[in-house]
């Protein structure tokens, strides 16, 4: 059924389409700029600390221990064949996989948060710059297409993000890991430091910082007037943190868009496509969906920002057909649903430190340590490109038995006894490349009657010859540091679960190679923007959220002074 629109009711000053990380940013920009902003989001409705169910249960009060049973886990299949664990206490922030089927030509384990916060509730809030290295590196290989900017054109942006956001961490002076603007650090534990020391010893290249997170450890006036607060370190986070401690549209920046009094947000609105006028040569709204009711309606708007997820806008883009442009909008270059890409990781080593046994630490840190890259710079040279990074942390054994209860347990677990494990996992670079894909399908329908989308994508031979290294450097650097029962792994994953998906709506300086310019415009369609990971021209190997928030503050400074001129 098609609802038809009140146009005056569903005219809007800008849409914002997806209502994760970078459409928070995006809406909470538009807003403050004074434009009336339209969120779209196709999930559910969920309100800060409101809808947080499971934020304060304590372990006991879960009726199975925290696991979700296997009859309910068949709801949950691509989840269950990668490991990926989902809880008791976080399996509502995740879309159910048989409601949302997909074509897999080629393997891929796609997770999905699909409600109002998208995945900015259970991301892993590392947030880290991109450098001139990253930016540069496919011009001086030869890979794909050069990015359009530099880092002098983020890095006031970065620092615009980091400010608002609240991110922990250090100035550690990496000329390759810019550094920004930071709250303290959550301390490292006496054995991260000593693994620190040692490795800053034997090889003086590497090191290890504090993982730079974007928790609370210091809250600025700002943030404490949005009704944040500090890191309670509980590394509860997936459940919804009803502390705002951490940053996610719910505690952030939807709070600071709604004080602006522009603000609208619609659940259950998933957008088909956007309509496209001929000849004014603009996007004039988009087509919506109702998730429940599968009724149709329309909403308008002088500016569009897809923000739905790298796959999620590229889907809308390749929906949004017309004479000017059959093959989807801004698909002149067909680099649209190319070079997709994702970090490869799961693999690394974990050892035990027979030392400091009278040592233990206070909390659970949502995040501890990082190992920055050091393969394949000044005089490194390896046999592939680019490089990895490793992210890990250390506990302790309390040395508890299982045959113990009551009080005698109660003595035992209090005692800082027991050995020390330090873990670290590995995080790499992907290379853009063409076969590297995702399509409609022609024949294959959702129930909403769209076209399913197609996957078609794995880690290529560059990959593989980093990961001999991701593997054998993480046990290095373990054993020189003093570590034993030094143990190596491998779990392989799948494309797609690291769940950072890039590219496929490339930015770049040709239309005839990209989709994007310079300032995250739609090539030919100058008021539709796209802003989250679909952006990307090549991926890092540092984790690229952050970089979402300084692109689309960007591109929303952009937008609104040219609607001020006339141009949109």
């Amino acid at each position: 059924m098609y609802i038809l629109p009140n146009k005056e009711k569903n005219t809007y000053d800008a849409i914002v389409v997806g209502s994760g990380v970078s459409g928070g940013w995006s809406a909470k920009e538009l807003t403050e700029r004074g434009l009336k902003v339209l969120v779209l989001e196709r999930g559910r409705m969920i309100e800060h600390v409101k809808d947080y169910h499971t934020a304060l249960m304590n372990p006991w009060e879960f009726s199975h221990g925290g696991q979700v049973p296997l009859e309910e886990m068949k709801n949950y299949p691509i989840h269950q064949r990668t490991g990926f664990t989902i809880t008791e206490s976080t399996k509502h922030h995740f879309a159910k996989d048989i409601d949302f089927p997909y074509v897999e030509e080629k393997r891929f384990d796609w997770i999905r948060s699909w409600q109002v916060g998208g995945k900015s509730i259970t991301w892993g809030r590392v947030s880290i710059r991109l450098s001139d290295m990253d930016l540069e590196a496919n011009a001086k290989e030869g890979i794909g297409v050069d990015w359009p900017i530099r880092y002098k054109d983020l890095a006031p942006w970065y620092a615009h993000a980091e400010k608002f956001a609240g991110i922990a961490g250090n100035r550690d002076g990496i000329p390759h890991l810019p550094d920004g603007v930071y709250q303290p650090p959550i301390p490292m534990t006496c054995v991260e430091e000593h693994f620190g020391k040692e490795l800053k010893a034997k090889f003086p290249n590497r090191h290890v910082i504090h993982s730079r997170t974007a928790n609370l450890t210091q809250p600025t006036p700002e943030q404490l007037a949005l009704g944040r607060a500090k890191c309670q370190l509980r590394d509860m986070c997936m459940r919804g943190c009803p502390f705002g401690a951490y940053f996610s549209s719910q505690s952030a920046t939807f709070p600071a868009a709604r004080k602006t009094g522009n603000l609208t947000v619609r659940p259950h609105s998933i957008v088909n496509s956007i309509m496209y006028d001929e000849k004014k040569g603009k996007a004039t709204g988009v087509r919506v969906i109702d998730e429940n009711t599968h009724e149709w309606t329309e909403f308008y708007a002088k500016v569009i920002f897809l923000n739905a997820s790298a796959l999620g806008s590229t889907y809308i883009l390749m929906n949004s057909t017309s004479n000017r442009f059959p093959n989807g909008l801004g698909n002149d270059s067909g680099a649209l649903g190319h070079y997709l890409m994702d970090h490869h990781f799961g693999i690394g080593a974990r050892g035990k430190h027979d030392g400091y046994n009278d040592k233990y630490y206070l909390g659970r840190r949502p995040n501890a340590i990082y190992i920055p890259r050091y393969r394949n710079i000044g005089s490194d040279k390896r046999d592939y490109l680019r490089g990895f990074g490793y992210e890990g942390g250390s506990s302790k054994d309390r040395g508890e038995s299982q045959e113990e209860f009551g009080a005698d347990f109660k003595t035992q677990i209090t005692q800082p006894l027991g050995e020390w494990n330090l873990d670290i996992m590995g995080f790499a670079e992907t290379l853009p490349d063409y076969k590297n894909h995702v399509r409609l399908s022609k024949d294959q329908k959702d129930k909403w009657g769209q076209p399913q989308m197609i996957m078609s994508a794995e880690f290529g031979e560059n990959e593989r010859k980093m990961r001999i290294d991701m593997k054998n450097d993480a046990a290095e650097m373990l054993e020189a540091s003093g570590f034993k029962h030094i143990e190596t792994y491998d779990y392989e994953p799948g494309f797609g679960l690291s769940i950072h998906e890039m590219g496929t709506a490339r930015m770049g300086r040709d239309p005839k190679t990209s989709v994007l310019n310079a300032h995250n415009q739609v090539w030919g369609c100058s008021n539709v923007f796209v802003t989250d990971g679909a952006c990307m021209t090549s991926s890092s190997n540092v984790n690229p959220s952050l970089t979402y928030m300084a692109l689309s503050a960007r591109a929303a400074d952009f937008a609104v002074k040219e609607l001020k001129k006339g141009n949109l």
